[in-house]
């Protein structure tokens, strides 16, 4: 059956009570055992329930049902929905199964381990937990820490992998930027980091040569001035000695 048939044993009770199909008939289109049919009949089962027309709440036609009485090998389908309503968006913190609720400290501590940008809040629509539960977790004081082992609540089935994508990507966005916060820890694109490099080249060439220019290369240029006047006046005063 391509769709699920409401109240099955109400629905038994109208079929037994108004048409001429076979108990098998009426048990495979209700998805009941054959032996319940024949006790609805009997009246050992489902006495207390009223029967429900499947033809009026458009879950069976009439076609349908005199198609079944005139073969009865032939089993019947439910009819495809007229309209389709919509999914109820869920409201609230997510229900978890009874089998799945102990794993939701593991499942915490794993969202508190990979994903700390997380809320309170968006943990607890995660997992349906409390933010005494996170706390706890979060903290080392759980009743059980030292027996939890951080879980993929995605792999525990408490909630779908785009759910946790989605709240991922939300506290992303809120989440402040550090970088700007904290102008010491700014992390610089390859062409801010060129342009300081090269910056920072240049002004110790131009400082290491105006150091050298006036702790060596003058000193140096003026002893090379004053040995030329020595040698100039040692050679004027040969040559008047000559004369």
């Amino acid at each position: 059956m391509s769709q699920s048939l409401l109240m099955p044993k109400a629905t038994a009770v109208w079929l037994v009570d108004n048409t001429a199909l076979s108990f098998e008939q009426i048990a495979a289109f209700c998805t009941l055992h054959p032996l319940e049919v024949q006790g609805i009949a009997d009246g050992d089962v489902a006495s207390g329930i009223m029967g429900v027309n499947p033809v009026q709440n458009g879950q069976l036609t009439r076609e349908e049902i005199e198609k079944a009485e005139a073969d009865p090998n032939y089993r019947m389908k439910v009819s495809e929905p007229k309209v389709r309503v919509a999914a109820v968006k869920r409201k609230g913190p997510r229900y978890t199964p009874i089998s799945r609720r102990n794993e939701r400290p593991n499942a915490i501590k794993w969202l508190v381990r990979n994903h700390p940008e997380l809320k309170d809040a968006q943990i607890m629509r995660l997992v349906g937990t409390t933010k005494s539960t996170i706390e706890s977790v979060r903290e080392n004081t759980h009743w059980n820490a030292a027996n939890l082992t951080a879980m993929d609540p995605v792999t525990l089935g408490l909630c779908s992998q785009i759910d946790l994508d989605l709240e991922v990507k939300r506290a992303s966005k809120d989440a402040p930027v550090q970088a700007e916060l904290n102008e010491g820890t700014t992390l610089l694109t390859a062409e801010e980091a060129l342009a300081r490099a090269t910056a920072r080249q240049s002004s110790d060439g131009e400082g290491g040569f105006e150091g050298d220019h006036s702790g060596h290369s003058a000193p140096q240029h003026e002893e090379e001035l004053d040995a030329d006047s020595v040698f100039a006046k040692l050679k004027s005063i040969k040559s008047d000695n000559d004369e």
